[in-house]
């Protein structure tokens, strides 16, 4: 609004100015808006009232804005708070007794003072739109508005709109911050501005990890959906379902984090928890949702499975039926040999074959076999899990006998135990039949039935001819009868062995191997007996091998002897006939083979030889002669080392030096052929702390550096113990003495001053006891006080 300029006449014309006269203290004044003022109108003369009009010519009453104050040639007009309306002529009349007039006028001139009118600060636009900042500032006459941004002159004309706000096309968090409007007056000189906030709000953006769960209903399984959110300023995260929103709860657990994102865990899935969940980020720039679907499945359960019974060579049916969402694929599976069988398959004998639909399955055997018992596994497989229950196919059939040994031989008062063995389902009972008649449980004088399961035993003792021949063992039960014949023949010794032959001939031993009978007569062999003797001699002596083992070996022999030997086999019956008689002739005696010799470094300046002996020729090896020396000299040096010993130790030697060394052997007959060795001696080691320890470990040392300790506390103690009558020893010795006061006659004594006498052998200076007859005696006196004495002339 422009300020309003008026004219002002100061009198009527007319009136006369000698007789009353009017004045305003102001022709003129300029008031901002909202300011106040006020005029003093004075009257010179008789006037009989004082009145003012405003600028539409109307007489001014009071009111709250404006004010009178009238005296008889005096008054006063306030205007408060001036409005542009109020600008214009204000006239002050006098009237005068006889009804004349002067008038006084001034002039108001109103302006309008910069002024901001309710700026807001922050403003706050969307992201992406066209952003309008206002800057409403009005003055008189307008003012010239300015933006400024980060301390710069905004020049952009088309960013400044003619109503003075600042327009930002597709604003975005780049333009936020603070922007100054300043606006002045030239005419005036005025200046102010004011400084905005720009507050740029993005819309929530929100993610989520994963779209769709899968979770097993009733197993307290539990799953977390994930949502990320960003924008400005941060979302609000709320979670809903079918509608409503999810509070926390023992099922809803809902976790806010920093950065922007938002858990929800459903725990103890049901399968009514399957559906939508809803992820909402709300903020004053809008929302946004996001939707993550949980499939709750049901794991396969195999509701129906039932163990069956078949007979062999019929059909099998086996059903499984399960339930599950979805349903699930239904298979089979032999647990003997790990074979599957799945719907619609045959196995390649054609006897296995699976048909199935809507959760069941039926495994049909066609002619079931023995093979065929066994565990059978149904497993119900979905794509999210597995259930596997187990039944038993039991097959009945016929009894069949196990054991082929049909043919038994015993003699004459040797029982033999003929076992019926017999598999079958139910289980068999079991008789036994001798032409045609039936033993009895009891069984008879020399027979008897032993019972078990799957088994009975006939032991049949013979007496005569008459108890060998044919025994029949029958197996029944309620799916057939099988029958089985057993021989019982007489048993007789075995044949000779044959093919002796003789071999490893030496002067003491000789080793005897045969073949084999060619019949053991019935009876198992128990061993072989081996026979020896000298040529000319009666008396045979008898050798037996081990078990049933064809070599035996013959030791103790004479050396140089012919010597005769035959082998017979023995079984439970008897001894067989002897084999053809073998002559053999031992080794005669003679000097021992050269010794075997190894080496090995002994302590210090000594070498240990080892001595293996060989052939000792027939006599025991009386002694080993060594002969040594060094490789620089001629003469031998001889060691003898007894026979019974393994080993030979030389000493002293020399060190950094080769050694030969040349060992015989030697019995009652003669000596060995020689033996060569040669061996070196190292240097002289150097002995150091470091190579003391060396070869000791960390246990070791520490040991040794205690033990050292505690020998260095004795000594200290045993001095302490001569010296100064104290330490543990003087302890202990005051605590011995204490006590043979308190119970022998002996401390009676000591009470009246009578001394106790301990007498030790002396010490040589090189720490030997003394030979000599010399003793220091300790004599204790009853006070405690100790006194030595050595041979009773020093004390």
């Amino acid at each position: 609004t422009f300020p309003v300029v008026f004219f002002l006449y100061s009198a009527v014309p007319g009136l006369s100015m000698s007789a009353l006269q009017v004045s305003i203290s102001l022709n003129k004044v300029e008031l901002s808006v909202g300011e106040s003022k006020f005029f003093i109108c004075t009257a010179i003369g008789e006037p009989v009232r004082l009145e003012w009009y405003n600028p539409q010519g109307e007489r001014i009453l009071p009111s709250k804005r404006m004010a009178l104050h009238t005296e008889t040639s005096r008054s006063r007009l306030i205007i408060y708070n001036a409005i542009i309306e109020d600008a214009g002529i204000y006239r002050c009349q006098a009237v005068d007794g006889v009804g004349h007039t002067v008038e006084a006028s001034v002039v108001l001139e109103i302006y309008q003072r910069l002024t901001f009118r309710d700026v807001q600060s922050p403003q706050e636009f969307r992201h992406g739109e066209t952003a309008e900042v206002v800057c409403d500032v009005i003055s008189s006459p307008v003012p010239v508005v300015v933006w400024y941004y980060q301390d710069k002159e905004i020049t952009e004309e088309l960013q400044v709109l003619p109503n003075n706000n600042l327009q930002i096309h597709q604003v975005t968090k780049a333009d936020e911050g603070v922007y100054r409007c300043e606006a002045s007056v030239e005419a005036r000189g005025e200046i102010d501005f004011v400084d905005i906030a720009v507050v740029v709000n993005v819309p929530p953006v929100l993610s989520v990890f994963q779209q769709s769960f899968n979770a097993t209903a009733d197993y307290q399984e539990s799953v977390t959906f994930t949502c990320m959110t960003s924008g400005s300023p941060d979302p609000q995260v709320s979670w809903h379902r079918k509608g409503q929103q999810l509070e926390p709860s023992e099922q809803y657990i809902i976790i806010r984090l920093d950065g922007g994102r938002s858990m929800l865990t459903v725990r103890n899935i049901r399968q009514a928890d399957g559906g939508s969940y809803t992820c909402k980020a709300t903020n004053k720039a809008g929302s946004q949702e996001r939707e993550v679907f949980l499939k709750v499945f049901v794991q396969p359960h195999i509701t129906q499975l039932k163990n069956v019974t078949a007979v062999e060579g019929s059909a099998a049916m086996i059903s499984c039926v399960a339930e599950g969402e979805p349903l699930p694929d239904i298979s089979w599976r032999r647990a003997g040999d790990g074979q599957t069988f799945v719907d619609g398959d045959k196995s390649r004998d054609g006897r296995f074959e699976v048909r199935g639909r809507h959760g069941k399955s039926v495994l049909t055997i066609s002619g079931v076999k023995l093979l065929d018992l066994g565990r059978f596994d149904c497993e119900a497989l979905s794509r999210i899990g597995g259930h596997q229950k187990s039944m038993f196919l039991d097959i009945e059939y016929t009894p069949k006998f196990l054991n082929n040994h049909t043919i038994h031989y015993s003699w004459e008062g040797n029982p033999v135990n003929i076992s019926c063995d017999v598999m079958s389902n139910p289980p068999a009972t079991m008789l036994w039949r001798r032409e045609r008649l039936t033993i009895s449980a009891e069984g008879t004088a020399n027979t008897r039935v032993h019972s078990a399961s799957g088994k009975s035993v006939l032991e049949v003792t013979p007496m005569s001819d008459r108890d060998f021949g044919r025994y029949n063992c029958t197996a029944r039960n309620n799916i057939g009868v099988r029958y089985q014949e057993f021989i019982l023949a007489q048993a007789d010794v075995p044949s000779n062995p044959y093919s002796v032959r003789l071999s490893a001939v030496s002067q003491r031993l000789v080793t005897v191997t045969f073949m084999k009978p060619d019949s053991h007569g019935g009876v198992p062999i128990s061993y072989y007996l081996v026979q020896y003797k000298e040529a000319g001699s009666q008396e045979w002596r008898d050798v037996r091998s081990h078990s049933i083992q064809t070599t035996v070996v013959l030791t103790g022999l004479e050396p140089n002897t012919t010597y005769e030997v035959r082998v017979a086999a023995v079984n439970g019956k008897g001894q067989g006939e002897f084999s053809h008689k073998e002559n053999f002739q031992t080794i005669p005696i003679r000097e021992p083979s050269p010794p075997a010799v190894h080496g090995q470094r002994g302590m210090g300046k000594a070498y240990r030889l080892g001595l293996v002996k060989q052939d000792d020729g027939g006599m025991p090896i009386v002694e080993y002669i060594v002969k040594y020396k060094t490789d620089k000299e001629e003469q031998w040096m001889t060691k003898l080392v007894p026979g019974a010993n393994d080993f030979a130790m030389l000493q002293p030697l020399q060190w950094n030096t080769r050694y030969e060394v040349e060992i015989t052997a030697r019995n009652v007959k003669g000596l060995s052929e020689p033996t060569f060795y040669q061996f070196f001696m190292p240097q002289k080691p150097d002995i150091t702390a470091e190579s003391l320890f060396s070869g000791l470990g960390l246990g070791a040392v520490v040991g040794l550096c205690l033990g050292a300790l505690l020998l260095l506390l004795v000594l200290v103690d045993i001095s302490c113990f001569f010296l100064r009558r104290c330490g543990l020893l003087m302890c202990i010795t005051r605590t011995l003495c204490s006590k043979k006061t308190a119970t022998s006659g002996k401390g009676k004594e000591i009470e009246e001053g009578k001394a106790a006498y301990l007498k030790l052998p002396l010490k040589e200076e090189n720490g030997k006891e003394s030979l000599k007859p010399d003793t220091i005696e300790i004599k204790v006196h009853g006070d405690n006080s100790i006194h030595t004495k050595v041979d009773d002339s020093k004390e």
